[in-house]
C-alpha cells in the first residue's frame, strides 16, 4: 500500500514531504532536548502537549519555508535548472538552521527567563557588549547544544542530498499535469497551515494556551515561531473592558502620598538591587541550607515581607519596576519597548524636586542593558559604572567589576553626594556564568545549582558594603531598601511553579531602629517600593504608580506577565488569566509540586479578582499607548 502511494505521488511532492518530514523530526528532537534541559519547569506534561507542539512546528514551516515549498513543487523539468536548485537549497537551509539554532539557544536561555525568545532578543543582543563578553562562558557551559547543532546540520545536509529528485526517479514518477495539480493544491494548503487554519486571525503565540496549561506553553511553542510573531508587533493593544468612570473606580494609578513621619525629613534613600537573589536560596524563606547567611542576619533587623513578589523575570525589567513603579505587562521589556520614551514620575525624579541628589551605581560595562540611558531618563543625576570605577584589575572578564570591590567602593562614594541623597546600587556577580574569584572558591558554599556559590559570594560582598557603610557619616540617616531584581534559574519543581517563581526578598532597613523589625505575612511587590518610600521619607506629592504604598488602603496585590498570560496575586490566591479568560485559581501559600486548581470551587472569588486585573490591564495599555504615565 505504502509502495503504491509512493509511486502515485509526483516526484516533486515526494521529495518535499521527505524533506519536511526530516525537519519536523529534528524540531521534535530539539523540543525533547529543550524539555530535558528544563525538566523542573515542566512537571505536568501530557501527550497532547507534544501533538500541539507538532502543530506549531508545522505552522512555523508554513511561514518560514514557503519559498522553498514553492520552488520544490515546480515541475520536474524546471528543477533541472541549476538556479532553481540553488534557490531550493538557500530557502531550505537558511530558515531550517535558524529554526534549529533558535530552539537550541532557548534551551539554555529559557532557564533564566522562563519564556521563549521574542523580538526583544535583538534589543538584548544590541544593548552594550554583554553578549560578546558572555560568548566564551556560554560555549563552555553549553557545548553539548553546539554539538547537537553540528550533528543536526550534518544529518540535514546528508538527508537533503538523498531526497533530491535525481535520487528518487526510480521510486516516484510524475506527469506535468499531476505536478501542476499538486502545486496549486499543496502551496495553498501550506499557506493555510502557516496561518494556523481558517480562523479570523492567524495563529499567534498566545494561542498555545488553548492547547495546554499556561506554564507549558513554552514547550508547545518553538523559538522561531515566537520570534517571528513578535517582530513588528505592537507591544500593546487597547482594551475596552470598562467605561472611564467604572475604570477609575476599579483601578486608578494617579496617587497622592501620605507622609508617615516615622523617619525624619531628609532621610537618605539607598536601594540595593541584588542580582538573582530569589527566595529559593535565601535561608529566611527556606528550611534548607542557606547560601545567604549575612542577608539572613540582616533581615532579622529589617521590616520585610513573607510574600515579596518580583514583577518580572529579567534584570532589564527590574529597573523601571523598582525605580518608577512601571511593570512590564507585555512581551517586550519596558526599556526596549515603543513606550520607553514616555514621561515618567520616577522615584529619583520626584526626590530631586525635593532637594535630593541622585546616583545609580552598577559595576557592569557602561551601556549594559541600556541602564545608563534609562537611568538618565528616570532622573538620576549620575550613572557610575565600570568605566568610572576605573580599575580593570577587579573586572570579572564577563559582566563588570566584582561585587566584593564595587560594593564597598560605592559605600565610600556615597559620602561624596550632597545630602540628602537617593542612590541605587545594582549588584552583578550572582549572574551567569556565576564567576567566583579563585581565593573565594574554597570558602563559598556549593549547592545543587552552579548559582549557589555565586549567591554566597554575592552575600559576602553585601556584607562588605554594610561594613563600609557603617563607617560612613550618612549611615544612620539612611533608609535602605534591599530587593532582588528577579528570581534566578531554579533547581526545584516547586520554585518553577507559577505560585513560587516570582518570590523574592524585599526589605526595609533603618539603622536608627525607628522602623519595625518584623516579618509581614502580606503581599508586597516591587512596584510598591516607590510609593512606600515616598510615604516613609515624608514627601507630599501627587504621582503616577501601578503599585501601592504599604500604608494605603488599596488591596495588597501583585501582577506579573509571561508569554501572554497574566498572574495576579491577592490575599492568598493566584489568578491565571490567559486569552481573555480565567485559566486557573491557586492558593499560593500552599507549597506543593502540584498546586490544586480551585477555579470550580471558588469561581466567584476568581471573577472578583479578574475584574480588578482587567482594570489594571486596560489602564496599563491605554496609558502607555497614549503617554499618560504622569500626573499633570
Amino acid at each position: 500500500m505504502l509502495k503504491k502511494l509512493r509511486h502515485a505521488l509526483p516526484i516533486t511532492l515526494h521529495s518535499l514531504l521527505l524533506r519536511i518530514g526530516i525537519l519536523l523530526l529534528l524540531m521534535t528532537v530539539t523540543r525533547l532536548v529543550f524539555y530535558f534541559f528544563n525538566l523542573d519547569s515542566f512537571a505536568h506534561v501530557n501527550f497532547t502537549d507534544w501533538l500541539a507542539g507538532i502543530w506549531f512546528d508545522l505552522s512555523t514551516i508554513g511561514l518560514l519555508l514557503m519559498p522553498f515549498i514553492v520552488f520544490s513543487l515546480l515541475p520536474e523539468k524546471w528543477q533541472q535548472n541549476w538556479i532553481i536548485r540553488a534557490l531550493q537549497a538557500v530557502t531550505f537551509f537558511i530558515p531550517t538552521l535558524l529554526i534549529v539554532a533558535l530552539n537550541l539557544m532557548d534551551t539554555a536561555y529559557y532557564n533564566f527567563t522562563l519564556k521563549r525568545s521574542t523580538a526583544d532578543l535583538f534589543v538584548i543582543v544590541s544593548a552594550g557588549n554583554d553578549v560578546g563578553q558572555l560568548l566564551g562562558s556560554f560555549f563552555a557551559d553549553y557545548w553539548m547544544l553546539i554539538l547537537i547543532f553540528i550533528i543536526g546540520t550534518w544529518l540535514l545536509v546528508r538527508f537533503y542530498r538523498r531526497t533530491s529528485i535525481r535520487k528518487l526517479k526510480n521510486v516516484s514518477k510524475s506527469t506535468l499535469r499531476k505536478e501542476l495539480a499538486v502545486f496549486f493544491l499543496v502551496v495553498p494548503l501550506f499557506f493555510l497551515i502557516g496561518r494556523g487554519g481558517f480562523g479570523l486571525r492567524p495563529i499567534s503565540s498566545i494561542d498555545a494556551t488553548l492547547y495546554t496549561q499556561p506554564e507549558n506553553s513554552a514547550l508547545v511553542l518553538n523559538s522561531a515561531f515566537t520570534l517571528l510573531k513578535s517582530i513588528g508587533k505592537d507591544d500593546l493593544t487597547e482594551q475596552h473592558y470598562y467605561s472611564g468612570k467604572e475604570l477609575d473606580k476599579l483601578f486608578n494609578p494617579r496617587r497622592t502620598s501620605h507622609p508617615q513621619h516615622i523617619l525624619p525629613d531628609g532621610t537618605n534613600v539607598m536601594i540595593i538591587m541584588l542580582e538573582s537573589f530569589g527566595n529559593e536560596w535565601v535561608g529566611q524563606f527556606n528550611n534548607s541550607v542557606s547560601y545567604t547567611p549575612y542577608l539572613d542576619s540582616l533581615l532579622d533587623e529589617c521590616w520585610y515581607f513573607e510574600y515579596g513578589i518580583s514583577n518580572g523575570k529579567k534584570s532589564i525589567e527590574a529597573v523601571p519596576t523598582i525605580s518608577a513603579s512601571i511593570p512590564t505587562l507585555m512581551d517586550n521589556p519596558y526599556i526596549s519597548s515603543a513606550y520607553c520614551n514616555n514621561q515618567l514620575q520616577s522615584l529619583p525624579n520626584i526626590l530631586t524636586k525635593h532637594g535630593y541628589s541622585t546616583a545609580f551605581y552598577h559595576g557592569a560595562t557602561n551601556g549594559s542593558m541600556r541602564f545608563n540611558s534609562f537611568a538618565s531618563q528616570m532622573g538620576y543625576e549620575e550613572y557610575i559604572g565600570r568605566f568610572e570605577y576605573n580599575n580593570d584589575k577587579h573586572f570579572d572578564k564577563t559582566w563588570g567589576i566584582l561585587d566584593e570591590y564595587f560594593n564597598p567602593w560605592t559605600a565610600r562614594q556615597l559620602t561624596k553626594l550632597k545630602a540628602p541623597f537617593m542612590a541605587n546600587l545594582f549588584t552583578l556577580s550572582s549572574h551567569h556564568p556565576y564567576f567566583v574569584p579563585e581565593e573565594w572558591r574554597s570558602v563559598v558554599k556549593k549547592g545543587p545549582h552552579p548559582i549557589c556559590k555565586s549567591i554566597h559570594y554575592g552575600d559576602i560582598s553585601l556584607r562588605k558594603f554594610f561594613e563600609q557603610a557603617a563607617k560612613e557619616p550618612w549611615f544612620k540617616k539612611t533608609l535602605f531598601v534591599i530587593v532582588a531584581d528577579h528570581t534566578p534559574s531554579s533547581n526545584s519543581e516547586i520554585y518553577n511553579q507559577r505560585t513560587e517563581m516570582y518570590r523574592i526578598p524585599i526589605a526595609f532597613y533603618d539603622p536608627s531602629g525607628k522602623l519595625p523589625r518584623r516579618r509581614e505575612k502580606v503581599i508586597f511587590q516591587q512596584i510598591d517600593i516607590m510609593p512606600t518610600v515616598l510615604d516613609l521619607v515624608n514627601i507630599k506629592t501627587d504621582y503616577y504608580s501601578f503599585g501601592n504604598s504599604y500604608f494605603s488602603k488599596e488591596p495588597r496585590e501583585a501582577v506579573t506577565y509571561l508569554e501572554g498570560s497574566y498572574y495576579y496575586f491577592r490575599n492568598n490566591k493566584l489568578l491565571v488569566y490567559s486569552n481573555d479568560k480565567i485559566a486557573g485559581l491557586f492558593d499560593f501559600t500552599i507549597r506543593t509540586r502540584n498546586p490544586k486548581n480551585l477555579l470550580s470551587a471558588k469561581k466567584a472569588e476568581a471573577e472578583r479578582m479578574a475584574r480588578r486585573l482587567k482594570a489594571i490591564i486596560q489602564r496599563y495599555n491605554h496609558d502607555l499607548i497614549h503617554n499618560q504615565t504622569i500626573v499633570r
